[in-house]
This record gives C-alpha cells, structure tokens and sequence, in this order.
C-alpha cells in the first residue's frame, strides 16, 4: 500500500555483543547502577543500563551525529 504516512519499520532485532572491561570500568559501572537506584529508586542491572548509556553517548557526540546524517543523505541519494 504505497502513500502511508508510517513507513516501514526499522530491523529492531537485538544483537547481542560479549565484551570485556578492566576492573575500574566495571567498579564505575556498579557506582552508576548505584546512584541510578538511589535516584529513580528501582534497581537496574548494569548490562540493561550500558545500551541507554551508549545511546545518550552517541547522541551526544555532536560530530558522529551530522557525519553519521551526511552519510547516510549520502545512501539515500545513491539508492534514488
């Protein structure tokens, strides 16, 4: 049905990625799980809380974002 104003919906399967960290990441890590409870009062498990960092992070990172856009504009006007 062409013309609707929802358009397809990304691939929204999750990927699941092992990584490593040194011990004082980790101890960062448990702090802000921590001071995350003490905050909203709800304890979170620091591997559900590390993708919301990630995302914030990369959000925030003025430079990533407009390159990140620029080259997807980029695909886009190649698939055109």
């Amino acid at each position: 049905m062409a013309g609707l104003k929802l358009t397809q919906l990304p691939d929204r399967t999750p990927i699941k990625l092992s990584i490593s960290v040194m011990p004082d990441l980790h101890q960062a890590l448990t702090d802000y799980a921590a001071l995350y409870a003490q905050t909203y009062g709800r304890d979170e498990p620091v591997a559900d809380l590390i993708p919301a960092m990630l995302v914030t992070f990369l959000e925030s990172d003025r430079v990533f974002v407009r390159e990140r856009e620029a080259r997807l504009r980029g695909q886009k006007n190649m698939s055109a």
